[in-house]
């Protein structure tokens, strides 16, 4: 076990070097050591992602370390008294059981449109129940970091950027307005759907007439990510084509 635990902090510090070295500081990596020693969180299965210098587990992370553990079972129940189906507010418990004899590890969950992601809006009542199972197993599992789920906005905003909030210094990765700056936004993105990070900076340089994605503009750059994140969820796999067209060709060598 011990070995295993070490092969995968080796390839956790390798992913998340090539993923967000501009954020990996020393106390990202002495976290992602602690996480990947205690929990056996993994980078490449998407149970942790990194956001504005700071770790958060997915709710994918949280099932399968329930799953290793062998967790006996999760129940979720509808707060009807306190939930809004006319203004799409929804209230969830889950109970996490860890074993036949526990009393149970309670978590609650809400959502409504003014505190999910535009991408999610219809699916409130979802939301809610992922965020209540959530908190329980964090409960359950003494896991401190919160999970992406429970984030405000995971990928955008409705809100309009605040030009003046802005760094002069942020070359259009700033976080001057209070959201995640655009470049986490576009990792989670590629988290979310499994895409191509390499293929996908690619094509955002190419949706901002650059040579280098670093070059565009702050707005090119939001421009991208919500015609990404609208396509994610559309149609996928018309995206997927897209993103292969800017695979390297590979010459035939005779």
């Amino acid at each position: 076990m011990n070995s295993q635990r070490a092969g995968l902090k080796r390839e956790n510090v390798e992913l998340a070097g090539s993923m967000w070295s501009g954020d990996l500081g020393r106390a990202a990596l002495k976290a992602l050591d602690s996480l990947s020693e205690r929990y056996g969180f993994s980078i490449a299965l998407g149970d942790l992602l990194l956001l504005e210098g700071k770790w958060y587990v997915t709710h994918a992370g949280l099932l399968r370390i329930a799953q290793r553990r062998r967790c006996l079972g999760i129940k979720t129940s509808l707060q009807k008294d306190v939930s809004d189906p006319i203004a799409s507010r929804w209230i969830f418990k889950a109970t996490v059981f860890k074993t036949a004899g526990s009393k149970g590890f309670v978590g609650y969950g809400d959502a409504e449109p003014s505190n999910v992601s535009p991408l999610v809006r219809g699916s409130e009542m979802r939301v809610a129940e992922t965020r209540a199972v959530n908190r329980a197993l964090r409960k359950a599992y003494g896991i401190g970091l919160c999970s992406v789920e429970e984030l405000r906005y995971l990928t955008s905003s409705s809100e309009p950027s605040k030009p003046a909030a802005t760094s002069a210094h942020s070359n259009g990765n700033g976080s001057g307005n209070g959201q995640f700056r655009l470049r986490d936004r576009l990792c989670l993105l590629i988290r979310q759907h499994q895409l191509d990070p390499a293929l996908v900076k690619r094509y955002a340089a190419d949706f901002c007439g650059t040579q280098e994605l670093k070059e565009a503009s702050r707005d090119l750059v939001e421009s991208f990510i919500a015609h990404l994140a609208e396509w994610s969820v559309k149609d996928r796999a018309g995206l997927l084509c897209k993103l292969n067209s800017f695979a390297p060709s590979r010459e035939v060598q005779s």
